[in-house]
């Protein structure tokens, strides 16, 4: 893969970066990269612009403002087809996936949340700490209207970046042709390899940020995306760690006795959801979830082992002795 062809940027408050492998054959000038990125940058862009939580301008930080008032409010595309995908993840997952969390990550001060986040018209918009609202109980839909009536205020987190991957990778490979490209947010991953190419080599990051990964990771097509408490950890007003990668079922940070978590599929929302849920099991419990959902996931515990279920071991290029 030499002569990569390399752009770097930031959305949703993550780094961006999209690499390009060159044509087998020259292509029309529309399939330029620079144009590719182009397209990457406006998908992201309009995904903030409906999803965020730190943009009090935001559609949802909008349609936050209503939760639990009763109100129905139309709801744009993305954010249509964010919320309609948390309600089908909370299900699939037990529950375990619940993006009724944004009062608790208000509660815990997680840094660059606007204060305050949410309206105040009604005491029952933020789920109580421990409390999460029921399963399916959060969100109300009228599909042929395209409304939206919200029970209880949700943050977006990774399933929000994980959608916008999707998105910008569906614009990006209708232009790739016989490219190979590779898209990173934040350490969320979607690529292909170019046709005749070998897989592109993605390293899992060691939590405690020591520079070489932990394991090398073979990506022909397809997702790799990591849920982690190497980032996104702060000081709570009760003077303890927390991180944002909340329990609904506590209402407090989750995953005991893991440091990350990451799942590897076809679609990096879903890749996204799997790895949250994978890290709030636990590390008692997360192997035999993931060998049981048949899952290629790699979880490092809080003593920096790392495990990998058969499906994982299988794309690992590379992993220590």
């Amino acid at each position: 893969m030499n002569d990569l062809v390399g752009f770097t940027g930031r959305a949703m408050g993550s780094p961006l970066r999209l690499q390009v492998t060159p044509p087998a054959r020259d292509l029309a000038p529309d399939l330029a990269p620079d144009l590719l990125w182009s397209a990457v940058r406006a998908e992201f862009d309009a995904t903030e612009a409906e999803l965020s939580c730190y943009r009090s301008d935001s559609a949802l930080s909008r349609l936050n403002a209503t939760a639990g008032t009763g109100l129905w409010s139309s709801a744009a595309p993305r954010l249509y087809g964010f919320l309609a995908m948390a309600a089908r993840a909370e299900r699939l997952t037990g529950g375990r996936f619940n993006p009724t969390v944004l009062g608790d990550l208000i509660r815990l001060g997680q840094p660059g949340l606007p204060r305050p986040a949410l309206g105040t018209s009604s005491p029952g918009q933020v789920s109580s700490p421990g409390r999460p609202a029921p399963v399916g109980r959060w969100l109300q839909t009228d599909v042929r209207a395209r409304t939206v009536r919200l029970g209880a205020a949700v943050d977006s987190g990774g399933l929000g970046k994980g959608l916008a991957l999707r998105w910008a990778w569906r614009r990006l490979a209708a232009g790739l042709h016989d490219r190979g490209a590779l898209l990173e947010a934040g350490g969320d991953i979607v690529g292909r390899a170019a046709p005749g190419d070998e897989p592109w080599r993605v390293g899992i990051e060691d939590p405690s940020g020591a520079p070489d990964p932990l394991a090398v990771i073979a990506l022909a097509d397809g997702a790799v995306c990591t849920s982690s408490v190497a980032r996104q950890t702060w000081i709570d007003p009760l003077d303890r760690l927390a991180h944002h990668l909340i329990d609904p079922a506590t209402g407090e940070p989750g995953g005991a006795g893991l440091l990350a978590v990451t799942v590897a599929g076809p679609d990096p929302a879903w890749a996204e959801v799997w790895s949250k849920a994978l890290f709030l099991a636990g590390a008692g419990a997360i192997g035999d979830e993931a060998r049981r959902r048949g899952l290629a996931a790699w979880w490092v515990e809080a003593d920096g082992t790392l495990r990998m279920t058969p499906a994982a071991r299988q794309r690992t290029t590379r992993c220590p002795s």
